[in-house]
């Protein structure tokens, strides 16, 4: 029974390590994922500060300030 368990605990502390292999990203993938928020949130700028959408936005609050209580 010892060598079974012995071989459990074996086994589970392997598998432990070879998941925190993988467990993390390396520089490139880090690198890779700031190019593509940056490039999202250049995107979402220029959106949100083009004229229909600031005209839109204007009026939706502007429509919430002028509201009756």
């Amino acid at each position: 029974m010892y060598k079974a368990v012995r071989a459990r605990l074996r086994a589970l502390v392997c598998g432990m390590r070879g998941a925190r292999r993988d467990a993390g990203m390396v520089t490139s993938e880090y690198a890779m994922g700031i190019v593509a928020a940056v490039g999202f949130a250049v995107l979402l700028y220029q959106v949100v500060t083009s004229d229909a959408v600031s005209t839109q936005l204007q009026d939706i609050v502007r429509r919430a300030l002028s509201g009756a209580m």
